[in-house]
């Protein structure tokens, strides 16, 4: 989740360097520096679920799945985010031990601040990975899921899924229940109109 922007530009060299030096997560977009606030309980029982599910399908497949503390880098003038679960099958990133550069899956867990960012802005960007292949919008405050699959270099194909229906991800040759991605989830009473 982005927080606060913190006002001092920096090259994408002086970011890397500098957050390293950082108790805080922080996310990179045009040399501006965005702390990383806490996300709820729901959100890290779904990034936790779908990383869990993935992680053990994977296995040794060649990929490898990422939750929450590892980085992507969009492009060398830098966009570096912080996707709640990715995974990466290519052979340049195995070597990797600060950030991933061809995830072929990246998943975000949706909240109200983040929403429009990360269906907007940084799908923009990340669509700019060539080796990205899938992108996972997941709801957290109602079962919801939304999967963009890219179809050429320039066009996206959007599939929205409910509680009984089955996620496919063929960029990793994975199906699962969408009710998986929400186990133990309890989410806030709606409130009634007045």
């Amino acid at each position: 989740m982005i927080a606060e922007p913190q006002f001092h530009r920096r090259s994408p060299q002086e970011y890397l360097d500098w957050e390293a030096t950082q108790d805080v997560k922080h996310e990179y977009l045009d040399g501006e520096v965005f702390a990383m606030t806490g996300g709820t309980i729901a959100h890290n029982l779904i990034s936790g679920n779908f990383y869990a599910l993935l992680k053990s399908h994977l296995r040794g497949k060649g990929c490898r799945a990422f939750i929450a503390d590892v980085k992507v880098q969009v492009s060398d003038r830098g966009a570096y985010f912080y996707p709640d679960v990715m995974v990466s099958c290519d052979e340049r990133d195995r070597p990797a031990v600060n950030l991933i550069q061809h995830p072929c899956l990246i998943v975000e867990v949706l909240s109200p601040t983040t929403e429009a960012f990360d269906r907007g802005e940084k799908f923009r960007r990340y669509r700019q990975l060539s080796s990205l292949q899938e992108y996972v919008l997941i709801d957290a405050n109602q079962v919801s899921v939304d999967r963009f699959r890219r179809l050429s270099e320039t066009h996206w194909e959007l599939q929205s899924f409910a509680a009984e229906e089955t996620l496919e991800l063929t960029s990793i040759n994975w199906q699962g229940a969408i009710a998986l991605l929400y186990e133990d989830v309890v989410f806030e009473p709606t409130q009634p109109f007045s």
